[in-house]
């Protein structure tokens, strides 16, 4: 039997206006090339970094909200390599005093062990061409966060659900978009195999995976291949692999480089910067709810263990109900029903995000509240639910278009009439036991009042005509 062991690194771009050392804009999604560039982050002889003050502080909350130690001082390193798109040929980064060590990100039953997290500057991009290489050098210098994890993860499956937990807590952080299609997420994974019990494999790692399927997929892959070299009694080579997406397969990209290579040493120009308790103090405090707190808070309001952990997993979705407890109208289920059945399939067969509708609050609120209360029947409520999402006050069109449910006995009883005089066979089956005729006639009741009807209402004052039960 074998195991396979993960480890992640997470590449995250951190939200702040200018870059990590420099005053360029850090926003550089969709610009012209090389056009948020300066002498510092291009390099230039005489120019001098200073550290993003708000980087700084987005990767303390951070590292706080994963529990992580922080040092008294922030040490920044050069990382030296040589690649067209590095245009010191080094980076900026930190190695032996990181932002943050250890702590740990709650993933199921048990909590994935954070390593270390550490603040650094991306490289630019580059395109290659059949004759040339293009350099856009807009991305370089731009703060990012690098988190790796311990080897705690054991499958593909663990590895996603991981990326996809931080994505959501830096969300809610605020310190990220974490985007990965745009190129604000992307993960690097090292991963060995080996027979269960015995020590730890050879490690190769997989770079610049820049989505959550993508990295299950190389994942996939390379745990089937390395069982397969140790199946024939062969060793894995340690080596630095590529992914495919075409072919579903990883390739060679060069040796794996070792920490020595790198020859870190401290950065001269940057002098060690104190981290003031007072300041960890007062971020701490500013930490909003964070997922898994959120997640507890849901259940305990009686919300499904399942839905209270995809809801608060999602920020825009937790915000958005969040403001709709507030309002104390619908109950907690009955909100998260709705959010996770009824609006997110509107919004799958619309291809919005929920911030592309008019969809408020208070909107959806008082439309579960209606149904709740039993003005308005099921069917009401999900024909009104396109109107909602466009901003419709419910109330206002219900009462408008006359929609509250027909509860008057009298007058529903004067249509079961008529339909049963309307429909004679079915009503025969009925009286002779066969009850599945009985939806033909209930459904032809609730044609005739628009749907405007309580079902159960209906099926009992049915049964009662009809001499049944």
């Amino acid at each position: 039997m074998y195991e396979a062991v993960i480890g992640l690194e997470v590449h995250l771009h951190l939200k702040t206006r200018t870059k990590a050392f420099c005053g360029c804009e850090a926003d550089y999604f969709g610009a012209p090339p090389n056009t948020h560039t300066c002498p510092v982050c291009l390099g230039l002889p005489g120019s001098l970094p200073v550290p993003n003050k708000k980087a700084v502080e987005f990767g303390l909350k951070l590292a706080l909200a994963l529990g992580s130690r922080v040092p008294e001082r922030l040490v920044f390193h050069r990382k030296n390599y040589f690649y067209p798109d590095l245009p010191k040929n080094y980076q900026i980064s930190q190695y032996d005093l990181p932002l943050g060590q250890g702590g740990g990100l709650p993933l199921g039953e048990r909590t994935v062990r954070i390593k270390r997290l550490h603040l650094e500057e991306d490289a630019g991009k580059s395109l290659h061409l059949e004759d040339r290489t293009l350099l856009d050098l807009n991305r370089a210098g731009s703060p990012l966060i690098e988190l790796v994890t311990e080897p705690d993860i054991h499958s593909p499956e663990e590895a996603r659900l991981f990326l996809q937990r931080i994505q959501a807590l830096v969300q809610t952080l605020g310190i990220s978009e974490a985007s990965p299609e745009e190129g604000k997420m992307r993960a690097d994974v090292n991963v060995s195999v080996r027979r269960m019990g015995e020590p730890l494999g050879t490690k190769v790692e997989i770079k610049n995976l820049n989505s959550f399927k993508s990295v299950q997929r190389a994942l996939e892959y390379e745990i089937r291949r390395q069982t397969e070299i140790l199946r024939r009694g062969e060793r894995v080579k340690q080596a630095t692999l590529g992914f495919e997406e075409g072919s579903g397969k990883t390739y060679p990209m060069r040796t794996k480089e070792e920490e020595a290579d790198y020859r870190y040493f401290p950065e001269p120009d940057i002098p060690p910067v104190p981290i003031p308790r007072e300041w960890l103090e007062e971020i701490h405090k500013g930490l909003p709810e964070l997922p898994w707190e959120k997640e507890k808070r849901y259940q305990a309001l009686g919300i499904k263990a399942q839905d209270a952990e995809v809801l608060a997993y999602t920020p825009s979705l937790a915000r958005f109900l969040d403001r709709a407890l507030e309002l104390g109208q619908a109950s907690p289920q009955a909100l998260a029903n709705w959010l996770l059945a009824d609006v997110a399939g509107l919004l799958n067969e619309r291809g919005l995000s929920l911030e592309e509708t008019r969809l408020t609050p208070e909107g959806l609120s008082r439309l579960v509240a209606l149904f709740e209360r039993g003005e308005i029947t099921s069917r009401v409520a999900k024909e009104l639910l396109p109107e909602v999402l466009e901003g419709q006050d419910p109330e206002t069109l219900v009462r408008e278009r006359g929609l509250r449910v027909v509860a008057d006995e009298g007058a529903l009883r004067a249509v079961v009439t008529e339909v049963i005089a309307a429909m004679p066979e079915a009503a025969e089956s009925v009286r002779q036991g066969k009850l599945k005729a009985l939806d033909a006639l209930l459904g032809q009741v609730m044609r005739r009042t628009k749907g405007q009807a309580k079902p159960d209402l209906v099926r009992r004052l049915l049964l009662e005509a009809l001499g049944v039960g």
